[in-house]
């Protein structure tokens, strides 16, 4: 019997994704603006998985449900923005069942020749998981529609020579709110945020005090955040907004502050610290400490005695 193909449906053009949808043909090749009032646009045509080949920010007027942070929840009713860079995977019925509000769809090509074909890469809330969208306040809400309704409006006016001016400024400026919004969120919710943190460094402690670390390697920024169950880009972004540094710089300070603690009250060697540390090789690990410290592990522990 042949085995069901369970590959995600591929959706190259917006046009292909308005003729599944039952909408009129996108007013522009490049980029499409939905507004999906009451519910009335059929999601359950979609595939249960599938990919589109551009870039898909989502207003939702409601994102209903109790959905999971970290080791909490939070319970939320809330109007919020979802974001989704080109091929990735996107699940029908992912969050509530409510999916009025507005989209906007756009090629990578269609931001070609400007400064934010290259900056829309540096937003890491577009490679963020459903479960940690952007939650806005009203008059954050007022905002982003009024953004999106500016779009809408310059598509269904005469195309001229400024049409896709003020259209790519009018995406840039609400991926900057976005940015903007998202800071405040991650300081809104400081007490799960900073809960996070503490897990974090136990799951640090408890990787760097392991003896088998050598055999199962440093811990890495996509293992931390599958144990946290967040994505990476939203755990180093939170971890940014609370400690100034990235996941990674995390992983680094922490492994250094082993070292110095290693360095200074055991008399292991060089070699043996680095072994202990997850290092094949101590030229390895001399060289990362004096990058991070500007002192060799020897000298380091010469200041000590």
């Amino acid at each position: 019997m042949k085995k069901k193909d369970t590959a995600p449906k591929k959706f190259d053009s917006l046009s292909e994704l308005h003729r599944l949808l039952g909408l009129p043909k996108p007013l522009h090749p490049m980029i499409s603006l939905v507004e999906n009032k009451n519910n009335a646009i059929d999601l359950s045509k979609l595939p249960d998985t599938f990919v589109h080949g551009f870039y898909k920010i989502s207003y939702k007027t409601k994102l209903t449900g109790k959905i999971k942070y970290g080791q909490g929840y939070y319970d939320f009713d809330e109007g919020g923005l979802l974001f989704k860079a080109p091929n990735q995977v996107s699940a029908n019925g992912e969050m509530s069942q409510d999916h009025s509000g507005f989209t906007v769809l756009f090629h990578a090509d269609f931001l070609a020749g400007y400064p934010l074909a290259k900056k829309i890469k540096q937003y890491g809330f577009f490679s963020y998981a459903v479960n940690e969208a952007l939650h806005l306040s009203e008059k954050e809400k007022a905002t982003v529609i009024s953004i999106f309704k500016n779009i809408d409006e310059e598509l269904n006016s005469t195309i001229d020579d400024f049409s896709q001016d003020v259209i790519i400024s009018q995406l840039e400026l609400l991926l900057n709110y976005s940015n903007r919004f998202y800071k405040r969120q991650f300081l809104t919710r400081k007490t799960v945020n900073n809960s996070l943190l503490q897990k974090l460094e136990e799951i640090l402690d408890d990787a760097f005090d392991d003896e088998n670390l050598l055999n199962q390697g440093i811990p890495t920024v996509h293992a931390l955040a599958d144990k946290l169950h967040l994505s990476p880009s939203y755990l180093s972004d939170m971890l940014r907004s609370l400690t100034g540094q990235n996941t990674q710089q995390h992983i680094h300070h922490k492994l250094i502050e082993k070292a110095k603690e290693k360095l200074s009250v055991t008399s292991l060697s060089v070699r043996e610290i680095a072994y202990a540390l997850g290092f094949e090789h101590s030229q390895s690990f001399s060289k990362f400490f004096k990058t991070k410290t500007n002192l060799s592990p020897l000298q380091f522990r010469a200041s000590f005695n």
